[in-house]
């Protein structure tokens, strides 16, 4: 499919310019007769979904057989019939457009379930090997949710940002880990903690990215992929080809609006984290986002008394490991084999670079890590990381003290904050 749309630096597409790329790319689909299933993001990603739900609606009415939509959790909570209707624009119940014969279907992806899964292949140690830099060294069986294979049409519909496991997101992460089996999700989470966030995050083509797209391409219904770079604001650009080229125009132009360069490094951060990431699980991109730009032996306080639990999904398991430095697992294989990889490589990424002496048992962080949550004290110790009462801050005092080595973000998660070197 030949690339449709356009990106700027300096300003955002107007809604008929939205409406043009998309109207044509629907168009160049020939979606006549066609099933039709977008995979969209949940809650987490700054989206203009209700618009973009309408548009891709609208253009198919009439012309295309079915336009369902399955949100690609991975393994985050189920969206409600409410969320989703506010999440999408349009009134679901019981994973139904309302009062609309024949409309669009909503599904949550069943992670959890395992009779949802299809294999639709494996990557050959030998192949892992190249495509991981020679980190990793294991066949990966490929998984994903069955629902994709009842469609002609998979449409990818998301943005792009820079992103702790695979560079940039965007693009074929929406089948991996967006909708994928637990096999390949855990694999590229731990190759990406191998790496780190510090070398990964907004690094452009990573090989996480490449085991991905390798994944991707053992899918067999035809596939574009609508790829948006976004802020609060609006809509800065939108591609639609196929997954990788997409991503490839989305990538270049979120590297030039999502990162803000710092000429020092900071001693002391704040993230001020938004409603939308509910437990620290998802708020941790409020120490991934700045972890490049925290002087050694900073601080870095992720800021949220909205939040009250660790993990809605996986919290169990995180409050037995903890959060540790990658090298608190590599010296240990032997302790942390039964752990999910993508459990562990969460637990990376917020504690950050760091290292281990196993002769001693002494882990020493990079940079200290301070929940300021609805978290009580006695778990944040149990956890392994800091604690503040939120009480206690008072956000404005501490903005604008940028040449004190204070930096306080605010609606933190999606801007990427490195220093210029």
């Amino acid at each position: 499919m030949k690339m449709i749309g356009t990106g700027y630096v300096d300003r955002y597409l107007g809604d008929d310019e939205v409406a043009g790329i998309v109207g044509d790319a629907l168009a160049a689909l020939a979606p006549d007769g066609k099933r039709f299933l977008f995979l969209v993001p949940d809650g987490t990603r700054t989206m203009p979904m209700p618009q973009l739900a309408s548009l891709v609606r609208d253009g198919l009415r009439g012309r295309a057989a079915a336009v369902d939509f399955l949100i690609a959790l991975g393994t985050h909570q189920p969206m409600s019939d409410a969320a989703l209707s506010a999440h999408l624009g349009f009134t679901v119940v019981d994973g139904q457009e309302a009062g609309v014969t024949g409309g669009s279907r909503v599904f949550n992806h069943e992670w959890h379930d395992p009779a949802m899964f299809r294999t639709i292949g494996a990557i050959p140690a030998a192949e892992i090997r190249a495509l991981s830099g020679g980190r990793l060294d294991q066949d990966v069986p490929v998984a994903l949710n069955r629902r994709i294979f009842d469609y002609d049409q998979i449409v990818i519909l998301g943005p792009v940002f820079p992103h702790e496991v695979v560079g940039f997101s965007g693009g074929n992460k929406y089948f991996f880990p967006g909708i994928a089996g637990a096999d390949v999700i855990n694999f590229t989470h731990w190759l990406g903690a191998l790496i780190t966030n510090y070398e990964v995050i907004g690094s452009g083509y990573t090989p996480v990215r490449a085991v991905i797209d390798r994944a991707a391409s053992l899918v067999s219904v035809p596939t574009a992929c609508f790829a948006l770079v976004v802020t609060k604001d609006g809509i800065g650009g939108l591609y639609c080809a196929d997954a990788r080229t997409a991503w490839e125009h989305a990538s270049a132009l979120s590297s030039q609006r999502h990162i803000v360069w710092l000429d020092r490094p900071m001693k002391t951060v704040i993230s001020v984290m938004p409603p939308m990431y509910a437990d620290v699980w998802t708020a941790g991109k409020g120490m991934y986002k700045v972890e490049p730009a925290v002087a050694d032996g900073g601080e870095v306080i992720i800021y949220a008394p909205h939040i009250r639990e660790v993990s809605v999904t996986h919290g169990t398991i995180i409050e037995e490991v903890g959060y540790h430095c990658r090298d608190y697992f590599t010296a240990q294989p032997e302790r942390f084999a039964g752990y999910p990889g993508g459990v562990l490589a969460h637990s990376t990424h917020v504690k950050g670079r760091g290292t281990y002496d196993a002769r001693t048992g002494v882990e020493t962080p990079r940079v200290t890590v301070t929940l300021a949550t609805g978290i009580p004290e006695a778990m944040c110790r149990q956890i392994n990381l800091g604690y503040r009462d939120p009480a206690s801050l008072d956000i404005a005092a501490w903005q604008g003290r940028e040449n004190e080595g204070i930096l306080v973000v605010p609606r933190a998660g999606e801007m990427l904050y490195r220093l210029r070197r």
